[in-house]
């Protein structure tokens, strides 16, 4: 193996973890909402809410976490206007979060117009790890490039994952959220206040929508342009599906579709493919996120398909005290 090859997987590599952490908040954002039993679809507008009010308050302020902590309250302000249609008014969730995208796409193109041409932004800082160079073996030819220098939200990733995998699964909240998502007749019965809850959990989704525009706009790409998502919202909600409702799984999800986003502009370094630098080629690869992401919802929307996917059983249905059934 050549050295033009090894730097071709470093690469790769690397760019999965960067990209793909904010598709993982994104994704870990929709699976807690949908873990309580709500559809959002809207993703991709809260991303953009979130990537232009963090690049707009951080330019402002000179703070980038005052510019974080504004994107996560914008996208999840915006996640409460499908939280009214969804739970209160019991109205179509597809709908209702197709709209919120639309809507979220509309505010930040116009209200962004100012910052497009901005290019000098305080942004999240790197972190430094040199002792990882120190580890035997793999320290200096792995840990060491990969991990050495990361930004930030690199390794508020990796914390994120665990502790929503345990908060799931081993505490006694977690075991609420299941249960308004599974069965909330059962566990309104049991006490649990099923409206409040799903009100709560959505926010939580929007917010974590939020972080992962404002960590686009203040540490992978640091600036603002329109629509600079370029669709990792919708991923977002197909990677939930392919994940199986599970925080680990949608994470190495996350991080193979921010490979994948890169694959085209690496593959023109590689010399033992001689088709690599093809334009079709490029072109193929770029659309194989979007495409699973079709397929995804396609797959999905079939309730069969859904059960065996580990779907909660109340997903996108709205809930109504004292009916029987969910």
């Amino acid at each position: 193996m050549d050295g033009t090859t090894l730097i071709f997987i470093f690469n790769i590599v690397s760019a999965g973890l960067r990209t793909g952490t904010p598709l993982l908040f994104a994704t870990i954002g929709e699976l807690i909402t949908e873990r309580a039993g709500v559809l959002n679809l809207g993703v991709e507008g809260m991303m953009l809410a979130g990537a232009l009010a963090g690049f707009a308050v951080s330019f402002s302020t000179g703070n980038p976490w005052l510019g974080v902590a504004a994107g996560m309250l914008a996208a999840g302000v915006l996640s409460l206007l499908h939280g009214l249609v969804a739970i209160s008014l019991r109205g179509d969730q597809v709908v209702s979060g197709l709209a919120l995208a639309f809507v979220g796409r509309g505010l930040t193109a116009v209200l962004g117009a100012r910052y497009v041409q901005i290019r000098d932004v305080p942004r999240l800082p790197n972190i430094e790890m040199p002792f990882l160079n120190d580890i035997p073996l793999i320290g200096p030819t792995i840990l060491g490039p990969l991990f050495g220098r990361q930004n930030i939200v690199l390794y508020l990733g990796f914390l994120l994952v665990p502790l929503v995998w345990f908060f799931i699964n081993r505490t006694r909240a977690g075991l609420n959220l299941r249960a308004i998502g599974e069965y909330p007749a059962a566990a309104d019965a049991a006490g649990i206040n099923v409206v409040r809850l799903r009100y709560f959990y959505v926010f939580v989704g929007g917010m974590l929508a939020g972080l992962a525009g404002a960590s686009l706009s203040l540490a992978v790409t640091p600036l603002w342009i329109e629509d600079m998502t370029a669709g990792q919202g919708w991923i977002a909600v197909g990677l939930v599906i392919f994940a199986g409702w599970d925080p680990w799984r949608a994470a190495l999800g996350s991080y193979i579709f921010g490979a994948l986003r890169r694959l085209p502009l690496d593959l023109q370094s590689v010399s033992w493919l001689p088709f690599a630098s093809n334009p079709i080629l490029g072109t193929w690869l770029s659309m194989i996120p979007y495409l699973f992401t079709i397929v995804a919802l396609m797959f999905s929307s079939r309730e069969a398909a859904r059960k065996r996917l580990g779907a909660p059983a109340a997903l996108g249905v709205p809930y109504v005290r004292g009916e029987r059934g969910l």
